[in-house]
């Protein structure tokens, strides 16, 4: 491709809206454009990027057994209905009327639409096992779509269904899924980890994501050095930790806090260290309001109370609904007399001796609280969040923490959907049973964009050879010289007769802005081509991640060229070790 051939409207200056390196990269170097919130159109080099990312998706899914089809995005209302779903998907589900009056969604995910289809083609045990999986758009309506590609309303993902005679059969597939995913993310030339995980709105009793180290990373995990232990900080289990205090109870008392509603202004105030406070924090689930204990000092984890209360749905309480119904402010409300609403207490609450917690009474605060004696919880269970420096639940030895973005994500979901739409198949014995089912996604935009996110420094993208729009750029420094324009025009030919992908920049700018571009773009190996080419026989030779330029032999450097991207392909984790963010 000759670059004054090319769309490429790079941007000089960085737009407003854009708050992460790959949104901001991704705009300045001419990738993507926004349509609207969350809604992207991908230009030349942006798709060529995301063709290479499916790509190796498909060798590794085809290798795993996995059959490319094609579902459709618009779905009928009534497979939903069958799983239970329509009403509990929130509205994150993009719903839709034909002239008919026939509701439809716009896919969000693709469980209920594959399940009925398998429902309807196989019914017995010869048919089995099946792994069936696609790329294509799906659509989620974000309250708040930021981040560019991370988190839009419009996203490009590959999902594979895989349909088992048994729960043995659903781990052989599991584990090839594991495989497959670790081997894409590795071809893309990423730093991941595969943690345990919530299976969150798609349901099922195990997953694990992928996630792709990275600051900008909305998921916190924690993992550990000593042993393979690593876990979304939605899951992880955190034990219980007493804090050393007085022995014995003392006589509950009522004391004046006027105006002190956080944690830090009424510890403060009363001089008492945050770990004895008794946070309360009211929650709406599934339209009843339940109160959930952990200590002052402690994270509520949402993940594990929404799994502990078995609701579909569970909202922070509006502050106006609470002092409806308490009479009281947010932060003077406490479990001490708080009448028929549920109360759902950590781990470590009971260990409290003499806390202090609200009064459920405007400026005041209880101290000398004691579980048992002053409250009695419905249930004590792991509420609180897990953080770095705690005990890793595998081996003992503390925990580290780091930001990762989830680019993939596996599931067990068992019967789950094959019971509720009836997706049945005959065994051995011609016997019914349901199919095992398990689902695997990786987020093909958001792979692209994790990767900018990990792959970038102050001057652009620095893109990893297998997945860059184009693997080679040869500048040379004086187009209007025709001994230089010509040799370019030689190598450049030399280089497409090998089969590299490769641009010429033949615009009449400065070397300085070609180099510039060049660097924004991110190409992983750039060529120039100068007087000394002419003169010596050398072209300048650098690595978009390397400091260093290098002249090499003119002679043989289509050859030479191949060689090394052969080699960046074949073996990534050698290639690009000891170059910094690769």
């Amino acid at each position: 491709m000759r670059a004054s051939e090319l769309f490429t409207p790079t941007l000089r200056e960085t737009p407003a809206e854009a708050e992460i390196a790959s949104h901001q990269l991704l705009l300045r170097a001419g990738f993507i454009r926004k349509a609207a919130a969350g809604i992207y159109t991908f230009l030349p080099l942006g798709w060529r990027v995301i063709h290479k990312i499916e790509g190796i998706v498909r060798e590794e899914m085809d290798r795993a057994g996995g059959q490319e089809l094609l579902l459709p995005i618009i779905q009928p209302a009534e497979v939903w209905q069958e799983s239970g779903r329509w009403e509990l998907y929130g509205e994150e589900m993009f719903r839709l009327k034909d002239r008919h009056g026939r509701s439809f969604c716009l896919g969000p995910t693709h469980e209920e639409i594959i399940t009925a289809l398998v429902r309807a083609e196989v019914n017995s045990y010869k048919q089995l096992p099946l792994r069936l999986y696609q790329i294509q758009n799906k659509y989620r309506d974000e309250r708040r779509p930021r981040f560019g590609l991370l988190r839009g309303r419009e996203f490009i993902m590959k999902d594979l269904y895989s349909f088992d005679r048994d729960e043995a059969g659903l781990q052989e597939s599991y584990n090839k899924m594991y495989v497959a995913y670790s081997n894409v993310f590795r071809r893309c030339g990423l730093k991941f980890r595969a943690v345990e995980a919530d299976t969150g709105a798609i349901g099922g009793n195990f997953s694990h994501e992928f996630m792709v180290l990275a600051e900008a990373g909305e998921a916190l995990v924690l993992f550990c050095h000593h042993c393979d232990y690593a876990a979304n900080v939605e899951i992880a289990p955190a034990a219980p930790s007493p804090v050393a205090g007085d022995a014995q109870p003392l006589p509950l008392e009522k004391v004046h806090t006027p105006g002190r509603r956080t944690v830090e202004e009424v510890c403060a105030y009363l001089g008492v260290d945050s770990r004895r406070l008794i946070k309360t924090i009211l929650y709406e689930a599934d339209g009843q309001l339940v109160a959930a204990l952990v200590r002052g000092d402690r994270e509520l984890n949402e993940v594990k109370l929404q799994k502990v209360l078995e609701s579909a749905r569970l909202n922070l309480a509006e502050p106006d609904k609470v002092e409806e119904v308490l009479g009281v402010p947010v932060g003077f409300v406490g479990p001490v007399g708080l009448g028929r609403i549920p109360i759902y207490a950590d781990l470590e609450i009971p260990y409290l001796v003499n806390g202090v917690a609200g009064a459920n009474e405007k400026d005041y605060h209880y101290l000398h609280v004691n579980p048992g004696r002053d409250f009695v919880p419905l249930k004590v269970a792991d509420l609180r969040q897990a953080g770095a420096g705690e005990p890793c639940p595998q081996c003992g030895s503390p925990l580290e923490e780091a930001r990762g973005i989830e680019v993939g994500q596996i599931f067990k979901l068992g019967t789950k959907y094959s019971l509720a739409l009836g997706a049945l198949y005959k065994d051995d014995k011609g016997e019914e049973r349901p199919v095992v089912m398990g689902c695997y996604g990786i987020g093909i935009s958001r792979t692209m964009a994790a990767a900018v996110e990990q792959h970038h420094d102050e001057h652009g993208i620095v893109w990893p050879v297998s997945i860059a729009p184009y693997q080679v750029v040869i500048i040379p420094v004086a187009v209007r010289d025709a001994a230089q324009r010509e040799e370019a025009e030689r190598i450049y030919a030399e280089l497409r007769a090998e089969g590299i992908e490769v641009v010429l920049d033949d615009r009449d700018e400065r070397a300085g802005v070609k180099f510039v571009e060049a660097d924004l773009i991110g190409y992983p190996l750039r060529l120039t081509i100068g007087k000394k080419t002419v003169a010596e026989g050398t072209v300048d030779w650098k690595w978009r991640w390397s400091k260093e330029e290098k002249a090499v032999p003119r002679e043989g450097v289509a050859r030479r060229v191949k060689e090394a991207i052969t080699a960046a392909l074949q073996t990534p984790d050698e290639f690009y070790r000891g170059y910094p963010g690769l």
